[in-house]
């Protein structure tokens, strides 16, 4: 599931912007970035070094600084971390090159101040 979410009048709509164009005109994504409708990509951002994210094992090794452990009891296609004193989860694929702007801002929104999603 990728695409960018839109809120228009309280209604939340997910828009995929591979879908309206021809699959000869799709761009090739990087494993570090994601493309939103407008064609700008996106990546992952760790503020207080200010390296983008092009790994899970350096985004684990910031999460588990954070508190957060790798949870192992999911679906196989899925990479989960937990924190002990929550009850969030963050799912991603076990792909890189799958990982886009839903998943980035959905770990923006669980590690507050840490991280940020950028345009490149």
């Amino acid at each position: 599931m990728s695409g960018v979410w839109l809120f228009n009048s309280g209604v939340m709509k997910l828009e995929n912007p591979e879908e309206r164009q021809p699959s000869k005109d799709r761009r090739k994504k990087s494993s570090t970035m994601s493309c939103n409708k407008t064609g700008k990509m996106k990546e992952l951002v760790h503020i207080p070094t200010g390296q983008p994210v092009k790994s899970y094992l350096f985004l684990e090794q910031i999460l588990s600084g954070l508190g957060w452990e790798r949870y192992y009891g999911g679906d196989g296609d899925l990479v989960q971390f937990h924190k002990y004193d929550s009850i969030d989860l963050i799912s991603l694929p076990r792909d890189f090159t799958r990982f886009n702007s839903i998943h980035m801002y959905d770990i923006v929104v669980k590690t507050h101040n840490v991280f940020c999603v950028r345009d490149n």
